[in-house]
């Protein structure tokens, strides 16, 4: 199948303006994003593309300006230029590899996580995936209850799953997310995770002792009241796909949900933070 790519410049660049964009895009029929230095590459079928339904992108925010340049690409194996170009195994050391299945293993890593990824991965998401896997690689996770809010690829519930967590909800408002989760843990024979379409109203009394929360900075203080009302009272919140700039905000909105601030890893100016309910 052919392709089209536009390219959108995002000025001054945005993350959070990025995220706004390609759920518009996905919307008109564009299939996958690839983050890039100034915005990002959308991609879709040449006979789906009508460029007049750029004009109906908008963004809440004064004082940026998009553009767009735009490719045709010839027909070729595209889940192949996917994965072999846009994503790259993730390594936490010796104790953790995250790899697709044409990648190389590493000898005797503790936990190898294999993923199918049918979209690319930006490198945002890289940086803020590791910080999250080093997150759960230093806390007890043994016979608890975990939720992944965003779980995307499933990556983080499957590495609490391997360590012996007692279940795991992943929930992801993304159809493409929720058929790749379920695709991921069968492949990684997972047994005690369940995964579910939606966001956070499907929440309910049900309480957890973990939650993972690696999303974008709106949607986290959206539903950091959410979070802290299904998070047991000994729980831990770890939350990350923000910028280091972002801390303040962030740390601010879990103070009034009740949440206390424990430490944060940071990379490539992302943060992951870890919260516990206050006493």
């Amino acid at each position: 199948m052919q392709y089209t790519k536009v390219s959108v410049n995002v000025s001054p660049a945005n993350e959070i303006a990025n995220d706004l964009l390609m759920a518009q895009m996905g919307e008109l029929g564009f299939e996958s994003f690839c983050e890039s230095e100034t915005g990002f590459d959308a991609f879709i079928p040449s006979a789906d593309y009508d460029a007049t339904t750029l004009k109906q992108l908008n963004l809440p925010f004064e004082g940026t300006s998009l553009s767009f340049q735009t490719e045709t690409i010839a027909d070729q194996n595209w889940n192949k230029v996917w994965e072999e170009n846009y994503f790259q195994p993730i390594a936490i050391g010796k104790d953790c590899l995250v790899r697709s299945t044409f990648h190389k293993p590493i000898e005797d890593v503790k936990y190898e996580i294999l993923i199918d990824p049918k979209m690319a991965f930006g490198t945002g998401h890289h940086s803020t995936t590791s910080l999250m896997l080093q997150h759960i690689l230093e806390t007890d996770v043994k016979n608890k209850t975990v939720l992944d809010m965003g779980c995307g690829t499933a990556i983080l519930g499957m590495l609490c799953s391997m360590k012996g967590s007692k279940s795991i909800l992943g929930i992801d408002i993304d159809e493409w997310a929720y058929n790749n989760a379920l695709e991921n843990i069968g492949l990684n024979n997972i047994s005690n995770m369940q995964i579910q379409l939606g966001g956070s109203e499907l929440l309910n009394e049900t309480k957890f002792d973990i939650i993972l929360a690696n999303i974008n900075r709106n949607i986290l203080l959206d539903n950091l009241q959410h979070y802290s009302k299904v998070l047991n009272s000994d729980g831990t919140l770890f939350l990350s796909g923000f910028y280091t700039e972002d801390l303040p905000v962030i740390n601010a909105e879990t103070e009034k949900q009740g949440l206390k601030y424990i430490s944060h890893k940071t990379d490539n100016n992302w943060v992951a933070a870890t919260y516990k309910l206050s006493e």
